[in-house]
This record gives structure tokens, C-alpha cells and sequence, in this order.
């Protein structure tokens, strides 16, 4: 059976970081936590399951204190978390019997990432990550921010879920600043960083240099694909917003120059036609999305909605706007197998009973 090290990094974490350790306390062999500057109880905290604790002065990059984390370990494998993270209790079984039965020429295990839910909890978007990884290939964490591991050797695919529990939002512009240091002393970011930097500038509301740093990114051609794929969904969006409705369209229409049509892009087309109220456009492209198959293996971002409830729901809109009441009501009724206690389903629903009475 392989041993394993958890290696984490942390900072003012004390209203998380005992769950986290609980949840995995049972399943690794040893504990490392790097603090990079708590002014909190975090290391009070974290010295109840371990005296491997070590202070790093936060340099603004996230894989100098990854990588530090992992020269420490002396297991056969390396797990990383987050401190808001969390391994379920089903999760937790699925890891056990993985550690016992894991071969040794594996180097490294992908495992899924639940990172956002509804209301009611259901995960609306997850993705793999490179979770486990063998200590003696010194694999080495790259990019000061959205770091990563880089993947090379026997890699497979798990069925654990780690869990995204956050209780409180990131710090706010903490990882922009970070980009904008590196762009300030006149370095080139990657193509990831190009991305990622993006992404930062859309969250933050700055659309057009987000729009520029999209298009600057998927310019380079070296972008991941799935990447490239979730650029063009969230450069639509951006165009969107600022009213730009003829680059929104050739945006989505390019993302098919990288692969088979994802659900999302589907619905973004549909979404495009609804707003301009040419809905049997849109009932295309909704429909096109519920047609697809969800990726269960793929390493890319998951949209989940997007397979199933969004289009379903959109449709409903769709048919009453047409006037085909039956429709819309089948396609209510089906977005109400996925979200049955939605809002916009319940009162739907509503609407629906109250046109019928009013039809008889």
C-alpha cells in the first residue's frame, strides 16, 4: 500500500482548516502545512494533527510556496488541498481503497474538483485536477497564479470528488495585482497566465481589457483546448455585455475551430437569437445542446447546467413566446427533473396553470 503526504499552504484559515483536516486526516500518512504569513489561529489550529508546520514569506507567487510544501514530504505520493477544501465521506472510501490498491507505476491521479453548486447543492461546475502525484519525479508547481502541475508520465483518471467548501469569497483583486506586478516589470505572461488574466479582468468588471486579453490569448494558438474552448464562452459573454452582439456571434461560431460543439456554446447561440426574439434560431441551438453528449472523462472545464437544465428551461421560454403553450410546459417539466425546486421552474409552473384557466 503507497504512503502519502499531504502538502498545503495556508493563510488566515481558521474557520476552515480543521474540516479540511478532518475530512483527510484518516487517509495520509503525514501533514505539511506552509503558512505564508497567518496573523490568525491557523497554526494553533493545524498543530493539532501536526508538527509539520513551516512559515515562507509570501513572495506573490503561489508555486514558490507549493513548491516549498513539496520539498518537504517524504511519502511515496503528494496530495495538495486547499484549506477550504474537503474529501466527503464517499469520497473518503473511494480514496482508501485507491490508496490500497494503487500500482506503483502510476505517477500521477486526476481526480474531479467540485467548485460551484446551486442553492440546493447540486455542483454546477467541475473540472479534474492533478491531485496525487509520485514524490520521487519531483514534478514542480509552475505559474505564480492559477498555478499547476505539470502532467507527464502514467496519469489516470479517478472517481474521487474533492470538494470546494468555500465560506468566505478570495481576497479581493489579490491575484489581478499579482498579474499586473509581472506585467510591470516588463515580462511576457504565458499563455495560461494570458488567460487566466482574463478571466481576473472579467470578474472584476474591466470587459474591454478583458476583451483584449481574451483575444490576445487565443491569438497565440498555443492555449489548452479546453481553454481555448471556455475563452471563447466567457469572451462571448464580455462582447455581450458591452453590446457587441456581431463579435459575440463570431466568437461563439470560432470555438468550433477547436473542437466538437461544447452545451454551453449552444446555449450562448441560443441565448443570442432569444435576444433578438428570433426564438425558432434559438430553439436550434438549445435543442443542439441537450442533443450532446456530457464529457465524463475530459479534463476541461464541466458547465453542467448547460447539458441539461439551461437548455430545457430556455426552450420552455422559447415555445410561449411562440405562442405553443404545450411545449413549453413539456419543457418546463423537464428542466424540473434536474432543478425541481427552481425558482424560474416554480413559477413556470404557475404561469403555465394560470394561462390554462384562462384558455378553458
Amino acid at each position: 500500500m503507497i504512503t502519502i503526504s499531504l502538502c498545503m499552504i495556508v493563510k488566515n484559515e481558521e474557520n476552515v482548516i480543521a474540516r479540511c483536516l478532518n475530512s483527510v486526516k484518516d487517509i495520509v500518512d503525514e501533514i505539511i502545512i506552509v503558512d505564508t504569513g497567518s496573523t490568525d489561529n491557523t497554526k494553533e489550529i493545524a498543530s493539532g494533527f501536526t508538527d509539520k508546520i513551516y512559515d515562507f514569506k509570501w513572495i506573490d507567487d503561489f508555486s514558490a510556496a507549493r513548491n516549498f510544501s513539496y520539498s518537504k514530504a517524504v511519502m511515496d505520493y503528494i496530495l495538495w488541498l486547499d484549506a477550504d477544501d474537503v474529501i466527503l465521506e464517499k469520497d473518503k472510501e473511494k480514496f482508501i481503497n485507491l490508496k490500497q490498491t494503487l500500482l506503483p507505476a502510476i505517477d500521477m491521479v486526476m481526480m474531479k474538483y467540485d467548485v460551484a453548486f446551486d442553492e440546493h447543492g447540486t455542483v454546477t461546475l467541475s473540472y479534474f485536477r492533478e491531485r496525487l502525484s509520485k514524490r520521487i519525479n519531483n514534478y514542480e508547481w509552475k505559474e505564480a497564479v492559477h498555478e499547476y502541475l505539470q502532467i507527464n508520465g502514467i496519469v489516470i483518471n479517478s472517481d474521487i470528488h474533492i470538494t470546494h467548501q468555500k465560506l468566505h469569497p478570495s481576497s479581493s483583486g489579490r491575484n489581478l495585482l499579482i498579474y499586473e506586478k509581472i506585467i510591470s516589470t516588463g515580462a511576457d505572461l504565458t499563455p495560461r497566465g494570458l488567460f487566466y488574466y482574463a478571466r481576473e479582468l472579467s470578474e472584476s468588471g474591466r470587459y474591454d481589457d478583458a476583451i483584449k486579453y481574451y483575444n490576445k490569448f487565443l491569438d497565440t494558438g498555443e492555449g489548452y483546448l479546453e481553454d481555448n474552448i471556455r475563452a471563447c464562452s466567457d469572451l462571448a459573454i464580455c462582447y455581450y455585455i458591452k453590446h457587441d452582439l456581431h463579435n459575440m456571434l463570431k466568437i461563439l461560431l470560432r470555438s468550433f475551430e477547436y473542437d466538437t460543439p461544447r452545451a454551453e456554446i449552444c446555449c450562448h447561440l441560443g441565448f443570442y437569437y432569444l435576444d433578438k426574439e428570433e426564438y425558432d434560431k434559438a430553439i436550434v441551438w438549445y435543442k443542439i445542446a441537450l442533443q450532446l453528449e456530457k464529457p465524463a472523462e475530459g479534463w476541461g472545464f464541466i458547465l453542467h447546467d448547460y447539458w441539461d437544465f439551461i437548455p430545457n428551461i430556455q426552450l420552455s421560454v422559447c415555445y410561449d413566446r411562440l405562442g405553443n403553450l404545450d411545449e413549453a410546459i413539456i419543457y418546463n417539466n423537464k428542466a424540473a427533473e434536474y432543478k425541481p425546486e427552481n425558482s424560474q421552474v416554480l413559477f413556470n409552473k404557475l404561469y403555465f396553470k394560470k394561462s390554462n384557466e384562462i384558455i378553458k
